[in-house]
């Protein structure tokens, strides 16, 4: 009798959570626009301020930017954000971003994060993906803005990553780890 009281709790408690996350249209209608907002604004900031970056995405099947990346820790700590999938000038999809770490660090940081598929099959992969692990799905080589302007078609790595904007301090920069995921609005 207890036990199928706790049954029927436990059910009511994840139906009441799961219409509680799920946005009703006009909700999600209004985050896909203010995440494209700050994408685009991200994207405006990367073209201006590092030469080479337009033509790597004209070269890119697509591109997940994230504006606004949040890490923090002491030891351990966490980092998560929302972006949009590019391909064009077109939002294809709506991701989160999501990692954690334990060892030697501290502080806290906000960064913009940009993943560019240079192939089709490295695009793919990502896609056929439920939930995608950088450095376990994919090895992303990470560029800063100067390199960019080396990279070309003929030389470029599957999937370049790129952090700019690092505003903070953080004693750790690295991707691997990193849980992407797509987001249901």
């Amino acid at each position: 009798m207890i036990a199928r009281r706790l049954l029927l709790l436990a059910g009511a408690a994840t139906a009441v959570a799961g219409c509680a996350t799920k946005p009703d249209a006009a909700q999600a209608a209004a985050r896909r626009s203010d995440i494209d907002r700050q994408v685009d604004a991200a994207l405006a900031d990367l073209y201006a301020n590092a030469p080479g970056a337009r033509a790597v995405a004209a070269n890119a099947q697509a591109m997940l930017v994230f504006p606004e990346v949040f890490t923090a820790g002491f030891l351990v700590g966490g980092s998560h954000g929302y972006g949009a999938l590019r391909r064009g000038n077109t939002s294809t999809g709506y991701y989160s971003l999501n990692s954690g770490s334990v060892g030697l660090l501290a502080g806290a940081q906000t960064r913009t994060m940009f993943i560019f598929f240079m192939t089709q099959d490295a695009l793919n992969r990502f896609l056929q993906s439920d939930g995608w692990t950088v450095g376990g799905d994919a090895s992303v080589v990470l560029v800063d803005a100067g390199g960019m302007a080396r990279l070309d078609k003929g030389n470029s790595p599957a999937i370049l990553g790129l952090v700019r904007n690092q505003q903070g301090f953080m004693a750790n920069v690295s991707l691997d780890g990193t849980k992407i995921g797509r987001l249901q609005i």
